[in-house]
């Protein structure tokens, strides 16, 4: 099984409407292909938590792109653990990047 981890983290905003119409809006801090597929890191864009979702993309019967929960466990584990991984080492890297800076400056 081949993984290609190619990590991608723009800006952006998408707008989801859930099963009973209601939309919320989200903020991607990031996109992952893994396994030939392609996953997306949301965090609410009105909530201050720290927690984010994983959804995976996929096609509706139109052809249009939608974004879909994760059903299998294992496959979730993966994809989270990479974004974990990901994220993880951005924020330790900004940290320690400031404290270096901190450093300097005495």
């Amino acid at each position: 099984m081949a993984e290609n981890n190619d990590f991608d983290f723009e800006t952006e905003s998408v707008t989801l409407t859930d099963e009973d119409g209601v939309e919320k809006n989200f903020d991607v801090i990031g996109t992952l292909e893994l396994d030939g597929n392609t996953y997306f890191a949301l965090v609410d864009a009105e909530s201050d938590a720290d927690e984010y979702i994983i959804l995976k993309s996929a096609q509706d019967e139109n052809g249009e792109e939608i974004l879909i929960t994760i059903d299998d466990d294992d496959e979730f584990d993966r994809v989270a653990d990479a974004f974990d991984d990901e994220l993880m080492s951005e924020y330790d890297y900004d940290g320690e990047e400031e404290e270096a800076e901190e450093k300097e400056e005495k």
